[in-house]
């Protein structure tokens, strides 16, 4: 039995804030969205002294942070809502695992958000944090993608709901922004492992296993990084029950519950496929049985057409002085024609058997 060992790594220390991403060259950026069903303000390369001039705790506050470099930044982030330094410890540390803290009046979400690498067959991965508090949704992102961009024109445009709704639609909104990438992930991974499966009915390299356990990788990592968000977004039922927190209206939480099913079918097409993966290994060493298997009937065929030649050559390589045939004329030419006549009458023989 394999024993679990333990990995030595980096201690980053709650009170020490320090990113260990390897976006470390992005600048930190931050942009200011804040609207209700009639009114829309946007700041960009907003300061967060600026807070209290331009944040309207009446109306929906969403603070957008692209890029986690400057520590200084995420601190006053910090200090200004008032959250302990765990949270901003987790936002900066993005070995953490997925997570969801309810502490107080603040709720924290920290997840991972999945893309494909077309060129390869790795994935990238960017972890993403999210503080709801106050009417106030924070994002912290490690760096500038386009994971939101469709709800930003949703709510310049007023399309939807999103302008009536507050926060925690939009947390619901961005959640749901983020788990289509997993969808894409996978829709990404579905199509190598297609075209793998092809390559191996005609190609028997080892190469191919190797791309084969590859994306075995993959999606273990994507079940591992689905798993932990699933149970938060469970664990978000026991917040409905919460008569003291109150940072979900009871009637969004439903939304939540739709992101939590889409969890469990994310994590039914991930096994699914880790079944097509195993059929196509099976399916690569079945080739190589086979394959096998034909050389070695090749091998034993020719073998079987030179038994009795080389058993007539044995007879008449013994030498003994008493062998009339040694000396008639043509004996040699007779021998010769005899073992042609058998080698071929064997050859007809297999054909008609229809063994090679």
């Amino acid at each position: 039995m394999r024993k679990i060992k333990y990995k030595k790594g980096r201690k980053v220390q709650p009170t020490l804030l320090e990113y260990t991403g390897v976006h470390k060259y992005t600048q930190t950026e931050i942009q200011l969205f804040v609207y209700d069903d009639l009114n829309l303000a946007e700041y960009h390369e907003f300061d967060v002294d600026e807070m209290e001039k331009h944040a309207d705790f009446t109306r929906t506050n969403w603070l957008n942070v692209h890029g986690l470099n400057d520590v200084e930044v995420i601190k006053s982030i910090g200090d200004y809502l008032v959250v302990d330094s765990f949270m901003l410890s987790d936002i900066l540390n993005t070995t953490k695992r997925t997570k969801l803290d309810e502490y107080h009046d603040t709720l924290f979400f920290n997840l991972k958000s999945i893309l494909p690498d077309e060129d390869s067959n790795n994935i990238n991965v960017e972890q993403i944090s999210f503080m709801l508090k106050n009417g106030i949704l924070v994002s912290f992102q490690e760096k500038r993608s386009d994971f939101f961009t469709h709800i930003r024109e949703r709510i310049r445009t007023h399309s939807g709901i999103v302008r009536t709704k507050k926060a925690d639609y939009l947390l619901f909104l961005l959640l749901d922004a983020i788990m289509e990438n997993f969808y894409i992930t996978i829709e990404s991974e579905e199509d190598k492992v297609e075209a793998l499966i092809n390559l191996s009915k005609t190609n028997t390299n080892l190469s191919i296993l190797e791309q084969i356990e590859k994306h075995r990788d993959n999606y273990n990592f994507l079940k591992r990084s689905i798993i932990p968000l699933r149970d938060s977004l469970y664990s978000i039922k026991s917040i409905k029950d919460d008569n003291v927190f109150n940072a979900i209206e009871s009637n969004n939480f439903t939304f939540f519950e739709r992101l939590h099913q889409k969890c469990l079918e994310l994590l039914e097409q991930i096994e699914y496929d880790l079944t097509t993966l195993d059929s196509a290994a099976n399916f690569f060493f079945s080739s190589q049985s086979h394959k096998m298997n034909e050389v070695m009937k090749t091998l034993t065929v020719v073998s079987v057409f030179f038994m009795p030649l080389t058993f007539i050559v044995g007879v008449y390589g013994m030498n003994f002085e008493n062998m009339p045939e040694l000396h008639w004329q043509y004996g040699y030419f007779i021998i010769v024609g005899v073992m042609a006549l058998l080698l071929l009458g064997m050859i007809y023989y297999f054909k008609k058997k229809k063994w090679y």
